[in-house]
């Protein structure tokens, strides 16, 4: 028998547990995680606190009873101590204080990531929230749920922060969105989409405050202001939505290290010492946007590195296919889509591209009903005319094209091999002139 301890239950331990429990019967696996619950799908908390689901129930997919029934030892509620890897001995502590030791023979690193906090005045106010775990959804709706809350400023315009805000609003509150950066969602697309992000919030009554710093929060006890460049403004709530770092506190000091901080794996997700292995937001990932590894905290790539590492400690080589980072949003019926690279990110990581955009109407005029227009921005690599990025919006549903975008960044297909492609048209769902081909058609 082979023994992998797993130090993490979230997406990418729980992939890495499954591939091994449910292909290498000569395994024997031990999860730990300091959390009291696992599998929460903390994408889904702003749909729930907006009361856009019934409730969260649906939001945790596993339990710990799934893995015991496959035959894994399961420590919940516990935290990991430190670990000796020359002697390959984990140091553990259960929530009542006792400890124990688990020895290994491979290590799998899946400890995720931690919200970014920066240490303003104030920052240890009551009234200020993350939101990672469901624990802390839960406070958050615990406290919306309040009659007294009745203004909430959201700091951080990404993802998660677009989303609470717009989960606030429906929920009644006033709403105020602060970014240092000068438009939402800065990370993923170009100002072409953002523009028209920027203007939903705003219609649907969020005050955004881009290029706006919060400096300071005030108040005794509990939060009651912040300090902004552009002034004081008296709030009843904080959520803190700033971004997230890798958590790669515990091997550190052993493992080779990313530039911002997580650990360099390599594309079979083994780290620098060849019995540990990291995945999930703790670890890099590649690329084939960038043609390297970098890092990509996205709970679908999480997945994906746990699989390809299961399937190498249980003795399988795999490599892995590399990402694109390919992500969505979708406010007050606003869908954007995107993938590899945005124009910004390219110039961000020194790729010289070009760019083509078109838009349409999803659905030849004459259609009756919803048809509503598709923006569509094609990025290419400007030397080899490879295909890195492709962003859409719309409110129709596009969310599929993004997908055959993905699989041309992996497959490094040209701009060039998609001006022909074979793109069925029918009146019910395109135009015959499909917004893809124009755009490709039209690239330089």
């Amino acid at each position: 028998m082979t023994k992998t301890v797993i130090i993490g239950t979230n997406h990418a331990g729980i992939a890495a547990a499954n591939t091994l429990l449910d292909n290498y019967p000569d395994q024997e696996v031990v999860m730990i995680d300091r959390n009291s619950n696992l599998s929460y799908l903390g994408c889904g908390t702003a749909l729930w606190v907006g009361r856009q689901i019934d409730d969260y129930q649906g939001l945790f997919y596993t339990n710990k009873a799934d893995f015991e029934a496959k035959g894994a030892k399961i420590y919940m509620e516990t935290s990991v101590d430190r670990i000796d890897f020359s002697e390959k001995k984990v140091h553990c502590v259960q929530k009542d204080g006792k400890a124990f030791i688990e020895s290994y023979d491979k290590l799998i690193l899946a400890t995720g990531s931690r919200p970014i906090a920066p240490k303003v005045p104030g920052h240890d106010l009551d009234g200020i929230h993350f939101l990672k775990l469901f624990q802390e959804g839960q406070a958050v709706d615990a406290e919306i749920s309040k009659d007294s809350v009745k203004k909430v400023a959201v700091i951080g315009a990404g993802y998660i922060g677009v989303e609470i805000a717009e989960a606030a609003k429906r929920r009644g509150k006033e709403v105020l969105l602060f970014d240092a950066a000068d438009r939402s969602l800065p990370s993923y697309y170009d100002k072409w989409f953002t523009d028209e992000m920027d203007k939903n919030l705003a219609d649907h009554g969020i005050e955004t405050h881009f290029g706006d710093l919060v400096k300071e929060y005030k108040g005794s006890d509990r939060v009651n202001a912040i300090v902004a460049d552009s002034g004081e403004y008296q709030v009843d709530m904080v959520i803190n939505a700033i971004g997230f770092g890798p958590n790669a506190e515990l091997a550190k000091d052993h493992l080779e290290l990313f530039q911002n901080g997580a650990y360099l794996v390599d594309r079979h997700q083994q780290t620098s010492d060849p019995d540990v292995y990291a995945v999930g937001d703790c670890a890099t990932i590649y690329s084939n946007a960038l043609e390297k590894m970098t890092y990509i905290a996205l709970a679908s790539n999480a997945v994906r590195s746990g699989i390809v590492a299961g399937h190498n400690v249980g003795g399988t080589p795999l490599e892995a296919a590399g990402v694109q980072g390919s992500n969505g949003i979708s406010i007050w019926g606003l869908n954007l889509v995107s993938t590899g690279l945005s124009v910004t990110a390219a110039e961000k990581n020194g790729v010289d591209v070009k760019y083509t955009d078109f838009e349409d109407l999803q659905k030849p005029g004459f259609i009756k009903g919803e048809n509503d227009t598709v923006k569509i921005r094609i990025v290419y690599e400007a030397s080899s005319r490879r295909i890195v990025g492709a962003q859409l919006s719309s409110r129709e549903d596009i969310s599929m094209g993004i997908h055959m975008f993905s699989l041309a960044i992996a497959k490094h297909v040209t701009i060039d091999e998609l001006k022909l492609l074979d793109i069925f048209f029918l009146p019910h769902f395109n135009q015959p002139y499909n917004y893809i081909t124009m755009a490709a058609l039209s690239a330089e």
